[in-house]
């Protein structure tokens, strides 16, 4: 059994600990508690990669207080492409900060479209979006949520999320939690992966994230919310 549990460990790159270790060996169909497994890997001298509380970083600046909260922090939305969630995070590089731009469809937690930029230009926010638009197919006005940055209420963002299209959707001034499982995510892939790296560049920076997000969190990570699965199984699964 130490075996089997050191392979999970492993394969999830050092980052699960008992709960979801267990999680995985009950799947299988081996009769084993938390409690045994976390034994096991004490005896073992492993553990998991701890992850910090989300802590907010950023500020937002003081735009109209119009923008309007239509998500109100309903975060389990029935089904996949009804509500989409962005937000701009800062890497550490030996050359500068790099930002990773990510759109994530709250149904599943996947990450749908995602950008690694030098700078924060408005176009880098497009173009996550635009990558998200295209791997889904969308049948339906979607609600998507930001924070009240400059990137988000600048004109070239409200004419790329058309009316029709996209249903625009604004943390209320100064409540970060309005926007948590986007911001989360950004908190994971550092605490559980980048934070693991000295990052050279932003070509190092979009390799080390491509990795996490398209090898790991999306395909394999199980997720408490998508009942104990991947985001991309908890999508096959409730389309069958």
């Amino acid at each position: 059994m130490k075996t089997k549990i050191i392979k999970i460990y492993n394969a999830s790159y050092q980052i699960y600990g008992a709960p979801k270790i267990a999680s995985i060996l009950q799947s299988r169909g081996h009769v084993i508690s938390e409690k045994t497994v976390g034994n096991y890997m004490r005896e073992e001298g492993i553990k998991a990669v701890w992850v910090r509380p989300y802590v907010r970083t950023t500020i937002d600046p003081d735009f109209d207080i119009k923008l309007k909260n239509i998500l109100d922090r309903d975060f389990k939305p029935a089904a996949p492409n009804t509500v989409w969630v962005t937000d701009i995070t800062y890497v550490h590089t030996l050359e500068g900060f790099i930002y990773l731009t990510s759109v994530m469809d709250l149904f599943s937690r996947k990450i749908i479209g995602w950008q690694v930029s030098d700078s924060l230009a408005t176009e880098h926010v497009i173009e996550a979006i635009e990558k998200a638009k295209t791997s889904r197919e969308l049948s339906q006005p979607i609600i998507i949520h930001s924070d009240r940055g400059s990137q988000y209420v600048s004109k070239s963002y409200i004419e790329s999320t058309p009316a029709g299209q996209y249903i625009r959707s604004y943390s209320n001034k100064g409540n970060p939690w309005d926007n948590a499982c986007i911001e989360s995510f950004h908190a994971l892939i550092k605490r559980e992966w980048l934070n693991r790296f000295v990052i050279k560049n932003l070509k190092h920076g979009h390799e080390l994230i491509f990795e996490y997000i398209e090898a790991f969190y999306n395909t394999v990570r199980i997720h408490g919310h998508c009942d104990m699965t991947s985001p991309f199984d908890f999508e096959v699964n409730f389309a069958s």
